[in-house]
C-alpha cells in the first residue's frame, strides 16, 4: 500500500532524501537565529517560499513568478541584512569537531597559534580582576587567541605595556581617560585600552547582564577571543567565550586565564 501511495505521488527515495536535507537545515537556522532580531525575517522568508511551492504546485505562473522574482533579488539583500549572523554561523561551523584537524592543519600553515599568557602575567591578570571584583571597579578585558583583532586595537589607544596589576586597575578607574571601553591583551601584553566591542543582537541575555557583559557577548559570538568582565554594579567576575557566558571565582578564572578552563 505505502508502495501504491509513493508510486502516485512519485516521490523517490532522493525526493524523501532532499525534504530531510531542507528540513534539517532549517530546524539549523531556526537554533541559530533564535533569540535574535533576524528571527522574523528568517520566519518570513520560510513563509515566502512555501507559498512559492504552493503556486507552482497550483500552476499558478503569474504569482510563482512574481516570488521567483522576489526571492531572487532578495537574495542579494540577505546577505546584507543577515552579514553579522552569516559570520557568526561560519565561525560556529569552522570550530566544529569535525573540523578541527583540517583547521589545526590551517593554523600551522598559516603560522596562527594560541597566545599562552605566561604564569606571571596570569597572576597579574588575575589579582587585578580580584581587586576591582571587592571594590566593584567596572572592567572589561579582552584576551587575544588565534584571531588577531587587529580591527578592534584600531578603535582604541595603542599602550604596548608589560601586563601589571597597578597599570590594569589605573586604567579601569573610574575618573581614568581609558576607563570607558576594553582593553585589549595580546602577545603577553597591553596592547591597547579604550577598545570599542560590538554589541549582540540577541534578547534572551539575562537582565542583570550590563552593556560590558553583551559586549563580550558580541565580540566572541564573531571571533575566538576570550573575555573577563568585571561587574561594577555586583563585583562579580564573569568570563566569555563563543558567546557563553559564566560567573567565576579566583581559581577559576587562573583556570580559564591558562587555557584549561576555556572550553568549559
Amino acid at each position: 500500500m505505502i508502495h501504491d501511495i509513493l508510486g502516485i505521488l512519485h516521490i523517490s527515495f532522493v525526493d524523501i532524501l532532499d525534504i530531510l536535507v531542507v528540513a534539517l537545515i532549517i530546524y539549523t537556522m531556526f537554533k541559530w537565529l533564535r533569540g535574535s532580531s533576524a528571527m522574523n525575517i528568517f520566519l518570513a522568508i520560510i513563509l515566502l517560499l512555501v507559498i512559492r511551492v504552493v503556486a507552482v504546485a497550483l500552476n499558478m505562473k503569474m504569482l510563482s513568478a512574481l516570488l521567483g522574482t522576489v526571492i531572487d533579488v532578495g537574495a542579494v539583500a540577505l546577505v546584507v541584512i543577515f552579514q553579522p549572523e552569516i559570520r557568526q554561523f561560519l565561525s560556529r561551523f569552522g570550530r566544529t569537531a569535525g573540523l578541527k584537524r583540517s583547521r589545526n592543519i590551517l593554523d600551522k600553515l598559516l603560522g596562527r597559534r594560541n597566545d599562552v599568557l605566561e604564569d606571571n602575567a596570569i597572576e597579574e591578570l588575575t589579582d587585578a580582576c580580584s581587586e576591582m571584583s571587592e571594590e566593584k571597579t567596572g572592567a572589561l578585558i579582552v584576551i587575544v587567541n588565534k584571531d588577531p583583532l587587529t580591527d578592534v586595537a584600531e578603535t582604541g589607544d595603542r599602550i604596548d605595556a608589560d601586563i601589571r596589576k597597578r597599570l590594569i586597575e589605573n586604567i579601569f578607574f573610574k575618573n581614568s581617560p581609558l576607563h570607558d571601553g576594553a582593553m585589549l591583551i595580546g602577545g603577553g601584553r597591553i596592547v591597547a585600552a579604550r577598545c570599542t566591542l560590538p554589541i549582540t543582537d540577541r534578547n534572551d541575555i539575562p537582565a542583570h547582564y550590563g552593556m560590558r557583559h553583551k559586549a563580550a557577548i558580541g565580540l566572541t559570538e564573531r571571533c575566538d577571543a576570550s573575555v573577563i568582565v568585571v561587574s561594577e554594579q555586583t563585583g562579580k567576575i564573569s568570563v566569555v567565550r563563543f558567546g557563553e557566558i559564566r560567573t567565576v571565582g579566583r581559581n577559576d578564572l587562573k583556570l580559564f586565564l591558562s587555557g584549561e578552563g576555556k572550553d568549559k
